[in-house]
């Protein structure tokens, strides 16, 4: 057997693993979505629309924040800014992911890799062992990222035939998703729990302020979401441990 037959093969065996992996990400994606695209209609969009803008945006945080953005009828350029802070994250995640791919791995697959991370698909990659393969990834991204976008056209078809104020209900699921992200990390870290705190009093403080009241939705975000995350880098350092463990290449 050649060295490319053999690589075919760990590359269908490593996409087959990620398209089952991907699955039970997927059915927790096609939930959360439907309340995302009750957000999607509020803004105006059509199932189509909604559908493309969570296959090219799989970032349920970056989406809504854009969706909020629309409905306000912000500029190009303000809603750019505040889905790029609000997905910043994925720019860390894409840096640790890159320290466990191998040196030969072409821009092309490095480049698709990170157009498919969200925090699940991060986490199951981030698990395996060597180096990784690209062919996983798109495996998991397939059978995750669909269910993300169906799931969002249905809430926005669901938002077009359900009354007004029970669509307003389904919105709160929302809500609920961003609870289920902060709660766990705030009670493990009791300076991610304050941090929250001190979040949620700023932004009903910003609504007071003479200045920042008059700024939309959007830059009160961008303009809290830097001037806190940058205090809160300088107060609080987090220390980050030595790790000198070696990887295989599967």
């Amino acid at each position: 057997m050649t060295q490319d037959t053999i690589q075919t093969k760990n590359n269908l065996t490593a996409f087959m693993q990620g398209l089952k992996d991907g699955i039970p990400i997927g059915l927790g994606y096609l939930a959360v979505s439907f309340s995302l695209g009750i957000a999607a209609k509020t803004a105006g969009l059509t199932p189509m629309q909604g559908f493309v803008v969570s296959l090219l945006c799989m970032a349920s945080a970056g989406e809504y924040v854009g969706f909020l953005s629309i409905a306000a009828s912000a500029a190009y350029m303000e809603i750019a800014i505040a889905t790029l802070i609000a997905n910043a994250r994925y720019l860390l995640m894409s840096t640790a992911l890159s320290q466990r791919m191998e040196s030969k791995l072409s821009i092309k697959h490095r480049l698709l890799m990170a157009f498919g991370i969200t925090d699940e698909l991060f986490g199951i990659a981030i698990a395996r062992p060597g180096h990784l393969n690209p062919y996983y990834s798109y495996g998991a991204f397939i059978t995750s990222a669909f269910p993300w976008a169906l799931g969002t056209s249905l809430g926005i078809i669901a938002g077009n035939m359900l009354p007004a104020r029970l669509v307003s209900a389904f919105s709160v699921a929302l809500y609920g998703m961003f609870l289920a992200v902060i709660i766990p990390p705030a009670k493990k870290d009791k300076i991610i729990a304050g941090l929250i705190i001190v979040c949620f009093g700023a932004s009903y403080t910003a609504t007071l302020i003479p200045w920042l009241k008059d700024r939309t939705d959007g830059t009160r975000t961008i303009i809290l979401t830097i001037v806190i995350a940058s205090l809160a880098a300088i107060l609080f350092p987090r220390e980050v441990a030595n790790d000198n463990t070696q990887e295989n290449t599967p």
